[in-house]
């Protein structure tokens, strides 16, 4: 299949700029396609791997993959997608930005094989340019009327831009022209909301070496949730990709509890399943729901992607420890992450009476009601059911020496941290 085609099956392109004369360079040859991410942050989040899996489709397809880290449009700041100015980052911010960067791009996209994944800073080549070749050698090529009808730019005009922000797509047309004459990249790629960024570069790639230069752009689809919602936010924010900022079990969960009207949209985006595959659990998803077939089938090959298998067995260990209430199966690293969002409170290492315990943490709000429940049957202790009131919670009974896990009814759980 043609990797146009199969994008095409995939639901994956937005806007082509020539759809049929990148259908043919691609049957032709091996093409260099690149797609870009500024370092505004030390993190991509799952809103960042959309372009980035198209590119890897087309590493797949046997084509060249360029990925640009914008050490330089990085101090500047794209005004896509925004109504303000964006807040300036130091230099030394930046760079430590673009090292994180990096070392997350090696681990997802760069393998052993031959078609290897190349990186490109494209502040290497943009900071040895004074104002004054700037202003003469590029800024002379740019039409201020074709700048302002772009829609990056005339959704900026009632609330200001700057002439910083404005210049941004000056400095990606330069990076599209230099991959263009260095790399042999004939294709960018990038969000729906980058396509007069890629269109001017275009225009200067075809001004600087002629009208016949074959140049390609290509934009993925704005990404909603069914509900209208943008996709990758959650109650607790971003999904990332560093497990520090979004553990590897909460990375599993958001894929896990995808909605069965947005699941087989997720698997053809996100992931490297054949046509056959998803399409049987498309027909899963009609008639047997309850099953979730397509869900954990999805969150286990993103967890697997992103974080490996290691990690996407401990994700699965907390995800059945948490459903089967077997808590002490658990390390207390996996305690950590499964009751990261539950609410947890701190306790002494103190021997103390499970009544006068649940109490003084809050955990109940009386000395009856805890007794009651107790004596009921609705209290856990690290997933062994308590009914004697008269028993005492000590440090020996904390998983790791840290954590003790309180469950009051069938849902209700808390982390208690000894201290």
């Amino acid at each position: 299949m043609n990797i146009i085609d199969e994008l095409e099956w995939r639901d994956a392109i937005n806007q082509q700029t020539d759809a049929e004369g990148l259908r043919a360079l691609a049957n032709e040859k091996a093409v260099s396609v690149y797609c870009g991410i500024d370092p505004t942050g030390d993190s991509m989040h799952i809103g960042h791997l959309i372009p980035f899996m198209v590119l890897k489709r087309f590493q797949l397809a046997g084509h060249r993959p360029v990925i640009l880290i914008g050490g330089a449009t990085g101090t500047i700041g794209d005004p896509s997608g925004r109504q303000t100015e964006r807040s300036l980052q130091t230099l030394e911010q930046v760079q430590a930005n673009v090292d994180a960067l990096t070392a997350q791009m090696k681990k997802l996209f760069v393998t052993d094989g031959n078609n290897q994944i190349r990186l490109v800073n494209n502040y290497d080549w943009t900071h040895k340019i004074n104002v004054i070749e700037f202003l003469r050698d590029y800024g002379k090529n740019f039409s201020i009327n074709t700048m302002l009808a772009k829609d990056v730019v005339s959704s900026r005009l009632d609330s200001g831009i700057s002439f910083t922000e404005f210049s941004y797509q000056i400095l990606q047309s330069l990076d599209y022209l230099h991959l263009f004459r260095n790399e042999d990249v004939q294709l960018q790629i990038g969000g729906s909301d980058q396509w007069g960024n890629i269109t001017s570069g275009l225009d200067f790639i075809r001004k600087k070496e002629g009208a016949e230069a074959k140049a390609f752009g290509l934009t993925i689809p704005l990404m909603l949730k069914a509900d209208g919602t943008k996709f990758g936010k959650t109650a607790g924010g971003a999904v990332w990709l560093d497990p520090k900022k979004t553990t590897p079990y909460e990375f599993y969960q958001f894929w896990a509890n995808s909605d069965d009207r947005d699941v087989v949209k997720y698997l053809k985006y996100f992931t490297f399943l054949e046509k056959e595959q998803i399409d049987e659990l498309a027909q899963k998803v009609e008639t047997e729901p309850h099953k979730r077939e397509a869900q954990k089938m999805l969150a286990e090959e993103m967890t697997r992607f992103v974080h490996g298998e290691e990690m996407l067995e401990q994700a699965k260990r907390i995800t059945a420890a948490l459903f089967s209430g077997d808590i002490r199966s658990l390390t207390a690293d996996e305690i950590e992450q499964g009751f990261k969002e539950m609410p947890t409170y701190e306790a002494s290492k103190d021997a103390k009476n499970i009544v006068d315990w649940l109490v003084d943490l809050g955990i109940e709000p009386s000395k009856r009601q805890a007794r009651e429940d107790i004596t009921k049957g609705a209290i856990s202790i690290n997933g062994e059911r308590v009914n004697d009131i008269t028993v005492e919670i000590t440090a020996e009974q904390a998983i790791g020496g840290r954590f003790i896990i309180v469950r009051k009814g069938k849902k209700s759980y808390s982390l208690v941290k000894l201290g």
